[in-house]
């Protein structure tokens, strides 16, 4: 159950191309060009400077993505936007399916050991080659926790707001 007024930050303003307002975009949707299905935007260049961009359009180009955004119609413009994050509120997305879950969803949880020993809140996530990490801290300390489902993720109740681990508690 997602938390209302939450952002997902779904993707970052790069580059420009060409010469009349177009931007290069990373997405980290999946697929990526999902990305604008989820609009409006609200972009942040910087603590306090948000903009909301709705009827941004794009395409593949290359081996990347690139985007056109309504009211932005040459370089000088464009180039203001270069860093932005891009950030969607989480009541946007799809709902996702048996066992899989949106990190904005986890953090803030409370992760506990399969022996109820209590370790911290979930802080972020982050992403490896081999499988997505857990950063759970507890004011003291902070473990990284593979987040594999099974092994080590015995359980996730996003109602409860629990994760139950398989983890030593002094690791």
């Amino acid at each position: 159950m997602a938390q209302a007024g939450r952002r997902v930050l779904i993707g970052r303003i790069v580059g420009l191309y060409g010469v009349q307002g177009w931007l290069k975009i990373e997405s980290w949707a999946e697929p990526r060009m999902r990305i604008f299905d989820y609009q409006p935007w609200l972009l942040s260049a910087a603590p306090g400077k948000e903009m909301e961009i709705t009827g941004a359009k794009g395409r593949q180009q290359g081996k990347g993505m690139v985007a056109q955004l309504p009211g932005v119609d040459d370089r000088e413009q464009a180039a203001a936007l270069i860093g932005s994050d891009i950030h969607v509120d989480r009541e946007q997305l799809p709902p996702p399916g048996k066992d899989e879950y949106y990190w904005v969803d986890l953090e803030g949880i409370e992760v506990v050991t399969t022996e109820n020993v209590e370790l911290g809140r979930v802080s972020h996530l982050f992403a490896t080659g081999a499988n997505d990490v857990v950063v759970v801290r507890d004011g003291e300390r902070e473990r990284l926790i593979p987040f594999i489902q099974g092994s080590y993720v015995r359980s996730v109740d996003l109602s409860a707001k629990r994760m139950v681990v398989d983890w030593d508690p002094e690791f």
